[in-house]
């Protein structure tokens, strides 16, 4: 059998989910690229202070998550990461609140 049947998929827009374009969303939307920051802090030993350091500078606005590079008795290497620059003195308060510091210098 050759006949054809009209499924009335003429819209453009129209057709399974996985395949159709939605219509309501604009190409040239542009999208916030993600933002990494290191500071480096110290005094944290074991993995009970990178938990707490974590947890506080996860509460800051805009922090999707932290890591913790750990180097005890040294300074480790904490990356935040973030939609947007975070505060620097938002940071600072937040290392303090855990009972920490940030080292003086990055280098």
């Amino acid at each position: 059998m050759t006949d054809r049947i009209e499924l009335g998929l003429k819209d453009a827009n129209a057709g399974c989910a996985c395949c159709a374009a939605p219509s309501n969303i604009e190409a040239s939307t542009p999208v916030a690229a993600p933002v990494s920051e290191e500071v480096l802090v110290t005094g944290m030993t074991c993995s009970h202070c990178v938990s707490s350091v974590s947890e506080e500078l996860s509460a800051l606005d805009g922090v999707a998550f932290v890591a913790v590079d750990l180097n005890a008795g040294g300074s480790s290497r904490v990356t935040i990461h973030s939609a947007a620059p975070v505060d620097p003195a938002a940071v600072r308060a937040a290392v303090e609140e855990a009972g920490y510091s940030l080292a003086t210098s990055q280098a």
